[in-house]
Formats: structure tokens, C-alpha cells, sequence
């Protein structure tokens, strides 16, 4: 069975940081691409990150260009989102995703956890 995990969410002020961990089991890790995605309260959910199956590609969303880094260790079967800067527009639970392709959209992801809630005061 397909399992992942996040973790590391939490309270922080407005300019602060987080690191969010997704360990995943039960499959192959390392033939699939990961994606981080979010959701605020009243809201969709929306695209945040992407990394290849490799690690050697990633791609964000505008919002948090230059501010989070997606990363991941294949022989942890782990991925990554360092959070840096944070704004409270970020507050948002976290999912990590697998996919078998490389895409923003949600639809290609096959796999999903179950979040991890990150809360940005100011």
C-alpha cells in the first residue's frame, strides 16, 4: 500500500521558517516525480513545488519563488520543502504528491498524504 507522510508543520512568525519532510513507502520511490501542494482555509487547493524523479529539475509556483526549495533523497524515499521567509498568506496544510509524469496540475498526481498544517502569524 502507497503511504506518505508529511511532517514538520507548525506556528511561525511572518518571516520564519519551516522545513516539511513527505516519507514515502510503498512504491518505488524514485520513479516518480513530487509535488508539494497547499490549501487555506476557504480555498482550492493549489500547486506550490515539483521536483523530477532524479532531483535534478524543480519548478514553483510564483508566490514562492525564491523563498522555498523542494528537494529529495531517494534513499530516504523522502522529499523536502524548505520554507523560507514565510508570509501569513502561506498559512495553508501542506500535501505532498507523487506522480508518474512532471506537472503543476493535481490531476497527475497519483498518490497524495494527508497534510501537515503550516500557520504564518503577523
Amino acid at each position: 500500500q502507497v503511504r506518505m507522510a508529511e511532517s514538520g508543520g507548525g506556528l511561525v512568525q511572518a518571516g520564519g521558517s519551516l522545513r516539511l519532510s513527505c516519507a514515502a513507502s510503498g512504491l518505488t520511490f524514485s520513479y516518480y516525480a513530487m509535488g508539494w501542494f497547499r490549501q487555506a482555509p476557504g480555498k482550492e487547493r493549489e500547486f506550490v513545488a515539483r521536483i523530477t524523479r532524479s532531483g535534478r529539475l524543480t519548478g514553483y509556483t510564483d508566490s514562492v519563488k525564491g523563498r522555498f526549495t523542494i528537494s529529495r533523497d531517494n534513499a530516504k524515499n523522502t522529499v523536502y520543502l524548505q520554507m523560507n521567509s514565510l508570509k501569513p498568506e502561506d498559512t495553508a496544510v501542506y500535501y505532498c504528491a507523487g506522480s508518474d509524469g512532471y506537472s503543476v496540475s493535481e490531476k497527475e498526481y497519483q498518490y497524495w498524504g494527508q497534510g501537515t498544517q503550516v500557520t504564518v502569524s503577523s
